[in-house]
């Protein structure tokens, strides 16, 4: 009985340092640090929030760039149910999946390559990606300034505003974030 006592002010003391201190603690660091991030990234349009630079969102018009393919429950791009689509490579319904995908992205982008980019007709795991390489997006430039009445020129070069590229390139590659670029799309 004499050890229960150092045991359970042991517990209390822990409890009251991890469940209560530390994260009253990174939480106020992350808001005076980094209040963008730590609120979402959200992107704004005055008081309207339009979406989050971290979430890809699911656009199908044809003067939009569209992401990877969404295999989350219920809708496309729900955060609420990320995920992958748990298929294996051997599963007929992932072949026939992407066969679908690629025709749908032939018939949609006529003047561009027959080769398909991977990334356009193969979901992430987590369902929520935002972001595509400059190849992807540019495979998809013809459409979106034809149906813009757009010069090919001027859609390449907000492409090329809206990609990011790593600070160092052995640490990741150049990505283009389709949120902000199909938001500045409409602003344009």
């Amino acid at each position: 009985m004499s050890g229960l006592r150092p045991a359970l002010s042991t517990l209390i003391f822990l409890m009251l340092i991890t469940g209560g201190a530390y994260p009253l603690l990174t939480t106020a660091l992350g808001q005076w640090w980094f209040p963008h991030q730590a609120n979402g990234s959200l992107l704004r349009e005055g008081q309207i929030v339009r979406g989050s630079e971290l979430i890809g969102q699911h656009f199908t018009a044809a003067g939009y760039f569209q992401g990877r393919p969404s295999a989350t429950a219920e809708m496309p791009y729900n955060p609420m149910a990320s995920g992958g689509s748990n298929l294996a490579g051997s599963n007929p319904e992932l072949d026939k999946q992407l066969q679908s995908r690629i025709a749908a992205l032939r018939a949609a982008n006529p003047q561009a390559n027959p080769a398909v980019p991977v990334e356009l007709v193969t979901a992430s795991s987590s369902g929520l990606d935002n972001n595509l390489t400059p190849a992807a997006v540019a495979w998809q430039i013809p459409r979106v300034a034809q149906a813009r009445n757009l010069s090919v020129e001027e859609v390449t070069r907000l492409v090329a505003q809206y990609t990011q590229k790593p600070l160092v390139s052995f640490i990741g590659q150049p990505v283009v974030n389709l949120v902000e670029l199909n938001l500045a799309l409409d602003k344009h």
